[in-house]
């Protein structure tokens, strides 16, 4: 006999176990991806009509995005370039919800919101490191012949 505790994916509908429980309660399937969708371009939309820092780097990529296809010598280090430039938007958008989640939690000033808008900050600039580190690499190999 099942047990009806049991949620494993492999339950079908009167076997006696539960459905898995979706991420938006009474929306699965594509109902979901459209909703999500729809929250992500929300998002991108505020960040670049609303964030210096996000216009900055989008502007960059966008700049970028084209010279990745002269620098990159092979698929893989376009892949990487690309890699680099989307883990920067992502790690700047986060900081930014960081930041504006901070400030609604906290309007005044705090310490520990300081120190937790400081270490976002901290992951931004290890994105943009990253990205230098990428970007010089394949330059380097361009340039030289190495790699």
């Amino acid at each position: 006999m099942p047990d009806p505790q049991n949620h494993s994916r492999d339950s079908k509908p009167g076997d006696g176990a539960s459905p898995q429980p979706s991420a938006l309660p009474g929306r699965g399937g594509i109902a979901r991806i459209i909703a999500a969708s729809r929250n992500t371009a929300s998002g991108l939309y505020e960040g670049l009509t609303s964030e210096a820092a996000i216009r900055q780097e989008f502007a960059i990529v966008c700049l970028a995005v084209p010279l990745s296809f002269f620098l990159a010598q092979d698929l893989w280090s376009w892949v990487a370039l690309m890699a680099s430039l989307m883990l920067l938007l992502a790690i700047e958008f986060l900081n930014t919800a960081i930041e504006r989640l901070c400030d609604y939690v906290q309007p005044e000033k705090h310490e520990q919101i300081r120190i937790t808008k400081d270490l976002a900050s901290a992951g931004v600039f290890f994105g943009l490191l990253l990205c230098g580190l990428v970007w010089g690499a394949a330059l380097v190999g361009r340039l030289f012949g190495v790699g």
